[in-house]
């Protein structure tokens, strides 16, 4: 039996990167292989795990390393030597790790794609060099993507491994244009596989039922209007205020389903400050909602994601930015109507799949608000929802991921 290896800095909670290893992790122990982990946190199987804290961007070493090498052009010598100090320390962790688990096959979780911890990108990288180890790297996002690493001492580093153009890796991304900057910029080949959710198995009513409607204070006839995503800038959550505030329906409110996570509160006080201003309620119950669906779903909350799906009327996506959209996928999955702003992923890779959708463009107008009345109109509700996840199952399933992922490790055979 094939042992797959993943390698990240953090396998655990629910950014899209673990979100993404937990499918590929589903989808490869279905189909006969065994699945352990590298990383420096780690939500995954203890007997499965290796962890390593330096693999971890946010380890007091590899932070005070990380926040010299950017906004700079040139680096100190004891700097390079600090990071090749890092970088053979986690290559011997790396080998002690293919070697306790007899790992045949390596895939890196974009650990070879954003710089966040470098000294574990240039050991990976020289591990491969060294033994050939076959490696699907999946690429989540790049550092080109990111405006704080444009300007960097660490060139050299990011050439050789973010990501690495060696014989035996094999190169995943998840959307056309990651694809497209990829070949354009190192003349590496790609396979473009997007995020997925497992469409055969339909969402079922979760043990709480209606209660989080009930005990967030709203009647029956009430419209529970979802955000479902981190409190960060890039998901411009301002809009959906704007779309509440424009609504005339039975007292909309707006919930936010999860909690600001490493990137502060300024944000979600900002927004929130901005619906006072408009009348809009606005409820943050992160602390109430724990994460469901990925390695460690979390026991110390009353309810999980999949409760505040189901007990929605409405999903909310107005991200200015997103790798691909999770959240989008998750709720053609749960079959709730969305309102999607055009971010330049969603009009390339999602958008020409035919998903009945409101969409919008940069702002909401009162147009935008009628579109939502007719969608949620029983007549119309009905077969909107039933389509788009027809659709879901038909371009971002987990059978899609195991025709594009399963002749990938296979070639290496």
């Amino acid at each position: 039996m094939e042992r797959v290896g993943f390698v990240s800095t953090r396998i655990a909670g629910t950014d899209g990167v673990t979100l993404e290893t937990f499918k590929w992790h589903q989808v490869l122990e279905r189909n006969g292989y065994e699945c352990y982990f590298f990383g420096g946190q780690l939500d995954t199987p203890e007997e499965r795990s290796f962890l390593e804290p330096k693999a971890y961007f946010g380890h007091p070493e590899i932070l005070e390393t990380t926040s010299v090498c950017f906004g700079k052009t040139t680096r100190r010598s004891l700097l390079s030597q600090k990071i090749q100090d890092l970088k053979d320390y986690l290559k011997l962790r790396l080998y002690e790790f293919c070697s306790e688990f007899n790992v045949g096959v390596l895939i890196a979780e974009n650990a070879l794609a954003v710089p966040m911890n470098i000294p574990l990108g240039l050991a990976l990288t020289e591990l491969i060099a060294e033994t050939g180890m076959p490696t699907v790297a999946h690429h989540h996002d790049f550092s080109w993507e990111r405006n704080r690493f444009l300007i960097n001492a660490v060139q050299d580093y990011l050439q050789c491994a973010f990501p690495p153009n060696l014989r035996s890796v094999r190169h995943v991304v998840i959307n056309s244009a990651a694809s497209r900057q990829l070949s354009y910029r190192t003349g590496i080949s790609n396979v473009v596989i997007p995020n997925v959710f497992d469409f055969t198995t339909p969402p079922g009513m979760p043990p709480n039922g209606r209660l989080l409607r009930h005990e967030l204070g709203f009647e029956d006839e009430d419209l529970f209007v979802l955000q479902p995503t981190r409190v960060v800038p890039r998901k411009w959550i301002e809009r959906a205020v704007d779309l509440v505030s424009l609504m005339k329906l039975s007292r909309p409110r707006l919930v936010v389903s999860h909690e600001s996570g490493d990137e502060g509160d300024g944000y979600g006080q900002r927004v929130l400050e901005y619906a006072n201003r408009l009348g809009v309620e606005m409820l943050y119950v992160g602390d109430k909602i724990g994460s469901a669906r990925c390695f460690r779903a979390r026991c110390d909350k009353k309810y999980t994601v999949d409760d505040a799906y189901l007990n929605a009327d409405l999903v909310t996506y107005p991200s200015g930015y997103e790798g691909f959209g999770n959240a989008f996928l998750e709720a053609i999955y749960f079959k709730k109507p969305i309102v999607v702003n055009r971010y330049s992923i969603f009009v390339e890779d999602i958008e020409p799949c035919g998903f009945e959708v409101i969409a919008f463009e940069s702002f909401v107008t009162s147009e935008v608000v009628d579109r939502i009345k007719s969608s949620l109109d029983p007549g119309n509700l009905g077969w909107i929802v039933e389509k788009n996840f027809e659709l879901g199952k038909r371009y971002f399933s987990f059978e899609v991921l195991e025709r594009k992922l399963l002749p990938l490790i296979e070639s290496f055979q």
